[in-house]
């Protein structure tokens, strides 16, 4: 039963919420507050794969952009941070437009080789324009800005950036329950048959690419006003490979799932940090391969299977429908 109750959406939805609002008390507040800002960027890499089974490996442009873009509008301006961050996602939607209007044209390994070909173009801008972006140094000091409030405690700006977060999720969930996210979905399981239908195939894929690279932007922002920087690591290719490993950990098309994997893969390395365990990459890729070997769709994914599997067991049977009473012979004789 309880299994079940679990399984229900609304009660998910609402355990989530708690848990979100509860995080920084369990753990240390900025790691908090990277979760949930990768947990943003996964999810964004899933509305694209899992829903529209395109594969990028060039989101750490988005992710990145937004970062520099907030951090020089909260640099320069001394606007609050939340316009800052909104400014940061705009720039990211806007530089998805003419990327994904050249990319949404292939797919499989084309549509990959070609994001991450124009990942790695803004890196090259990004280092080399230094007097904008500084370089290798990136930019440092970026302010917390918010009508005078005193945000540099950790544990405070942890919910002020939570509202941001919270949006990029339900739109994210709106997106993929909607009339649009059920075309995409048919784009991505049979584009010909979809294109047959009048959809416009490429329109859709460029409109969701856009949808994701400002979802990821949103993220992007809240990682750099946390941090109080924008590095050139955010704009580099394994920023974008770590997002998609996050999905596939979790299990792909299943946005609660890039979460869970966001969470684990954070936490992990938070982990193995303070350890002092230099070399990450090697335990996250072992445990990487064990779980796709493991799990093929997932941990959500293979969780989701299994209670969508489950007998009904556990919920007490249906009491057989009363008889009616059978009419007395007399009766029958009588109106014969």
């Amino acid at each position: 039963m309880i299994i079940r109750l679990l399984a229900r959406r609304p009660v998910a939805l609402g355990i989530g919420l708690v848990v979100a609002l509860a995080l920084p008390w369990l753990i240390y507040p900025p790691v908090a507050m990277d979760i949930m800002a990768w947990a943003l960027f996964a999810v964004a890499v899933d509305l694209l794969l899992g829903y529209g089974g395109l594969l990028s490996f060039g989101h750490a442009a988005f992710w990145g952009t937004s970062a520099y873009t907030t951090g020089l509008i909260a640099l320069h301006t001394g606007l609050p941070f939340p316009v800052a961050i909104v400014g940061g996602a705009l720039a990211a939607a806007v530089l998805a437009v003419p990327i994904g209007y050249l990319a949404v044209r292939l797919s499989g390994i084309y549509f990959a080789m070609v994001t991450l070909a124009f990942a790695q173009m803004i890196y090259f801008i990004v280092n080399q324009w230094r007097d904008v972006t500084g370089g290798e140094n990136g930019l440092q000091g970026v302010p917390r800005e918010f009508f005078g409030m005193d945000l540099s405690d950790p544990f405070f700006f942890y919910y002020a950036g939570l509202p941001f977060v919270l949006f990029g999720l339900w739109a994210a969930w709106r997106i993929v329950r909607s009339p649009f996210g059920q075309v995409l979905v048919s784009i991505r399981d049979n584009p010909s048959r979809a294109r047959a239908l009048g959809y416009p195939v490429d329109r859709y894929r460029l409109l969701a690419f856009v949808l994701s690279a400002a979802l990821a932007g949103l993220g992007g922002g809240v990682f750099a006003i946390s941090h109080g920087f924008a590095s050139l690591h955010d704009v580099y290719w394994t920023t974008s490979g770590q997002a998609v490993m996050m999905v596939i950990l979790g299990g792909i098309g299943t946005l609660w799932g890039a979460v869970l994997g966001a969470a684990l893969i954070v936490t992990l390395n938070d982990y193995l940090a303070t350890a002092g365990f230099e070399e990450t990459g090697i335990v996250t890729g072992v445990i990487f391969v064990l779980i796709v070997m493991l799990f093929r769709k997932g941990i959500w994914g293979t969780a989701r299977d299994l209670l969508a599997s489950r007998p009904k067991g556990d919920e007490p049977a249906a009491e057989p429908a009363a008889k009616a009473p059978a009419e007395p012979t007399e009766a029958v004789a009588k109106r014969s």
